[in-house]
């Protein structure tokens, strides 16, 4: 509720204890999670079939979570939020600075936890849905930006499942050298796109001088000539990448 903080973000009272029961049953299920905050669930991850996250759904919720649940629609929805693997890696959110010794888990010496694997449980725009798909093909227009111009990044998107459903495809930006230290990716675009099964199209963002820009210490507005790297996928972990130049 309002003004009122937990110390432990887990499931509340037992309710962990009953999934543990469910659990043992050894019959399929699906959690879902009626809250209005990220919890941590590393328990459910790896024990639940499935997990819905509902958030405060509101008045006919008891409807919509029918209809995701038994299949009448097709579940679409993006986390808009990470979810920690712990407490301890509070806060946690997808455009964080680097450090100077970013992780690597095959280096002790750099920035880790000694108990935790890298990254969130759940990456911000992180979901799934009854079908699956693919982004592939990662075109740009042109491999420089000039800063009264623009660039088109185009994808190609493929419903690889069985059934038609929703893709969110984002697009991320990444500065590596700035005369103000920029976030590690920076989300500026995204598209939802509706496939049949089997069916696939292009879908292509444009890019200014405004997507590659930041404000500076005197509040002044910077574009500044480098390398520009872009990510797209499905997710803030995107992997699909490529680079381009601003003049």
């Amino acid at each position: 509720g309002e003004a009122s903080a937990r110390s432990v973000i887990d499931l509340p009272g037992v309710q962990q204890e009953l999934v543990a029961a469910i659990v043992e049953t050894g019959k399929p299920f699906v959690v879902v999670l009626i809250n209005g905050r990220p919890l941590t669930i590393p328990y459910l991850a790896e024990n639940a079939p499935a997990i819905l996250e509902a958030w405060a759904p509101g008045l006919e919720a008891g409807n919509a979570i029918a209809d995701v649940l038994f299949g009448t629609v097709n579940p679409g929805g993006k986390l808009p939020v990470s979810f920690p693997r712990a407490v301890g890696q509070i806060p946690i959110y997808y455009n964080h600075e680097n450090t100077g010794r970013p992780g690597d888990p095959n280096n002790k010496y750099t920035s880790k936890y000694l108990d935790l694997p890298l990254g969130p449980l759940y990456d911000f725009g992180f979901g799934m849905s009854y079908t699956t798909f693919r982004i592939a093909q990662l075109r740009l227009s042109s491999t420089r930006l000039r800063r009264n111009g623009s660039l088109k990044v185009t994808v190609n998107v493929a419903n690889t499942g069985s059934r038609a459903g929703d893709e969110v495809v984002q697009l991320y930006l990444h500065d590596p050298v700035a005369t103000i230290v920029q976030p590690v990716r920076r989300l500026r675009g995204f598209q939802r796109v509706t496939l049949a099964a089997g069916a696939s199209r292009d879908v292509s963002f444009t890019l200014s001088a405004e997507d590659v820009g930041f404000y500076d210490n005197d509040a002044e507005f910077r574009v500044e000539p480098g390398t520009i790297e872009v990510y797209v996928g499905n997710s803030s972990a995107a992997t699909l990448t490529a680079t381009f130049e601003v003049d």
